[in-house]
C-alpha cells in the first residue's frame, strides 16, 4: 500500500497548488514594461497569467508597471514577460517619494520615474552611501526643523 500511496499522490492533480504553497511564498512582483496601446497591455498581461503559481494580474499602462501576484519566482516571471513579448522588461526600481530619506540624491531623483516615485537607491550599494545621511547631518537639520518644538529661532 505504500508504493502505490506514493503513485497516487504524484498522479492526483488536487495535491499539486498545496505542494506549489509550501515550496514557494506569496509575492508580489512588480515589472517595467513599456506598453504604447492596449494591444500591448493585452500581450503582456497574456503572457503571465497562465503561469503556474500565478493568482492576480494587474497591468497600469500610465506607469509601464505590471503587478504580478501569486507562488511565483520574480526571475522567471522578467523571463517569460521578456521571451513572450519581446519587449525590454526590468524589475520596479521605483518607491513611493516618502520612503526615501534623500529623494533629491544624484541617484535618487529620475525624470522617467511616474509622479510620486523616485528611484529605490537603498538597495543599491553604490548610490546608497550618497543616499543616506549621516547622524551629523541628521543632528542639525533636525535642529533647524519647524517640526521641532525646541528649534533655535534664527529670522
Amino acid at each position: 500500500m505504500g508504493l502505490l500511496s506514493k503513485v497516487y499522490e504524484l498522479c492526483d492533480c488536487s495535491h499539486s497548488h498545496e505542494r506549489l504553497k509550501k515550496n514557494k511564498q506569496l509575492q508580489t512582483v512588480e515589472i517595467k514594461v513599456r506598453m504604447d496601446c492596449e494591444g500591448c497591455e493585452r500581450i503582456v498581461k497574456k503572457s503571465v497569467q497562465g503561469m503556474k503559481g500565478v493568482t492576480q494580474v494587474e497591468v497600469d499602462r500610465k506607469l509601464s508597471k505590471l503587478t504580478v501576484i501569486g507562488y511565483v519566482d520574480p526571475n522567471k516571471v522578467l523571463h517569460r514577460v521578456r521571451h513572450r513579448t519581446g519587449k525590454k522588461a526590468d524589475l520596479w526600481p521605483y518607491v513611493p517619494y516618502d520612503v526615501v530619506p534623500h529623494p533629491y540624491a544624484p541617484e535618487a531623483y529620475d525624470r522617467k520615474a511616474p509622479p510620486g516615485y523616485v528611484r529605490n537607491v537603498l538597495e543599491d550599494p553604490v548610490a546608497s552611501a550618497i543616499a543616506r545621511a549621516s547622524s551629523t547631518e541628521v543632528k542639525y537639520t533636525t535642529a533647524f526643523s519647524d517640526d521641532n518644538p525646541n528649534a533655535c529661532v534664527v529670522m
